[in-house]
């Protein structure tokens, strides 16, 4: 063959050229077409008397015989990269690729075989006296980065088992945060104040993990409360189940539930848990579930108090104009005039699965949840369908009692429930001394007419044009309720 170190070359530059400029842009064929180059190359030096595993001939021109020889070195090179891309493209799985880690060991003593390899055959030095160097230099070596190792070999433990992977959310002993990378040395988590972490291979390996990505669909969510000793268990424990029961984020199954956790000389500490399908839920299934388990213990008069510390007594009135002050619609009042609304108002009682309200009704009362849980639905095309559960400080019936709007969703209790209710009368004898309550109620209403907007029947479109909803029902307010004009 003529010109068998210039071909070689070419090859070499073409495979360069591949390599650098990723073309084609698909992986595979990319890897395909250099493996051909490589098998080309490997055919002019078979061919041509350059074999690999000797010496390069032309010994009487040295020029000749040393760029042969960097020619055989770089075919051993070049077959070890490509026997690592075929392995890491064609045969490992797509998370281990991900983590790299698998890859960049084999890689280092696929290399490292090529390098002896080539110093062998092609430079013909002593191979033997040359591994006995390097034998010693090793266990040198060993000594000086044995931490590094540790890191290294839990790695591949790591990768191997895949307790986790890149992508998942994890608690590696008292450190939470999202794994974005896995290397040969540590594991890289992004926290929740958005701050990455690096935990040592060698650490993660021997600490406790969760993977709260595991099984996908399921993530678990604790609260842990402390409550008066002097509380009644399975009052505070029944309190706790019906906040459960009101937070509608949490899945049925696996179900819910609340215990007591331990004790101490100043508390009893009880447990909460739910599971959400979802990780971005759980920060706000946390909270809205923490807010529910306060006022759900409030409505049992479950109150944080001094140890030691008798109970007021609290006399009917008084649970009324508590009530009264935990709602924000009557946040403006003062004490005198929740104490004169607090008289107006009724208390009744629903068992478990009673209808409150039913769909297509105009209420003619506002109701107040004293305590107990209430589901919201509404029947569209695919039949009967939650929208919302109601809890303890919570009010409903504001579009009949206001404006004389139907409600198109069916109220029903879910757990044994107490209502303070106020009547269309004194409502409207109440709206004419206060006519800031009026326009806070008519606030709200607006509100789920346009945000949740099934809550009532729509908003006609006769109304006046430019005028907002607000506007519109706050008229129909004043004629209904006799307002004057100037209110």
């Amino acid at each position: 063959m003529n010109y068998p170190i210039i071909l070689g070359f070419g090859l070499v530059a073409a495979d360069v050229v591949v390599w650098r400029l990723r073309v084609p842009a698909h992986e595979v064929i990319r890897l395909f077409i250099r493996l051909a180059l490589f098998a080309a190359l490997s055919w002019v030096l078979f061919t041509s008397g350059l074999s690999p595993f000797s010496q390069a001939p032309y010994r009487d021109a040295v020029e000749l015989h040393w760029l042969g020889q960097v020619l055989e070195i770089i075919w051993w090179l070049m077959g070890a990269r490509l026997l690592t891309l075929s392995l890491d493209t064609l045969l490992l799985p797509s998370a281990w690729r991900r983590q790299r880690l698998f890859s960049d060991v084999f890689g280092a003593i696929v290399f490292l075989a090529a390098v002896v390899a080539a110093l062998g055959f092609v430079l013909e030095l002593p191979i033997r006296g040359l591994v006995a160097t390097s034998g010693a230099l090793a266990i040198v070596l060993g000594l000086a980065i044995q931490s590094t190792l540790s890191d290294v070999f839990a790695g591949i433990v790591l990768n191997t088992t895949e307790p986790y992977s890149v992508g998942d959310w994890v608690m590696i002993d008292d450190i939470e945060g999202k794994v974005v990378e896995m290397n040969w040395r540590a594991t890289h988590l992004l926290t929740g104040q958005g701050n990455t972490l690096i935990v040592p291979n060698a650490v993660a390996a021997k600490a406790k993990i969760s993977n709260n990505s595991r099984p996908g669909d399921v993530h678990g969510i604790s609260l842990v409360l402390e409550v008066d000793p002097q509380a009644r268990p399975r009052a505070v424990l029944d309190a706790l189940s019906r906040a459960l029961t009101g937070c509608s984020s949490l899945l049925q199954t696996p179900a819910p539930y609340a215990r007591m956790k331990r004790t101490t000389l100043n508390s009893v500490h009880y447990e909460v848990a739910g599971f959400v399908d979802e990780m971005g839920k759980k920060l706000s299934a946390s909270n809205d579930l923490f807010d529910l388990c306060y006022r759900h213990l409030a409505a049992s008069g479950l109150t944080p108090r001094a140890l030691g510390v008798t109970a007021p007594a609290v006399a009917m009135h008084d649970l009324k104009e508590a009530l009264l002050q935990r709602v924000t619609l009557f946040e403006s009042l003062t004490g005198e005039e929740v104490t004169r609304l607090a008289k107006r108002l009724t208390r009744h009682e629903y068992q478990e699965k009673e209808k409150v309200l039913a769909a297509d009704t105009v209420p003619d009362s506002l109701s107040i949840v004293q305590s107990g849980v209430l589901s919201v639905t509404v029947d569209d095309t695919s039949g009967e369908r939650e929208l919302t559960r109601i809890g303890p400080d919570e009010v409903f019936g504001e579009a009949g009692l206001l404006a004389g709007l139907p409600m198109h969703v069916s109220i029903t209790t879910l757990t044994p429930t107490v209502l303070f209710q106020l009547n269309k009368d004194d409502m409207s004898s109440f709206l004419k001394d206060h006519p800031e309550v009026a326009r806070q109620m008519c606030q709200l209403l607006a509100y789920r007419q346009d945000r949740l907007g099934q809550l009532t029947t729509p908003i006609p479109e006769t109304r006046d044009a430019g005028h907002s909803v607000f506007q519109w029902l706050f008229g129909k307010v004043r004629l209904l309720h006799s307002l004057h004009e100037h209110s």
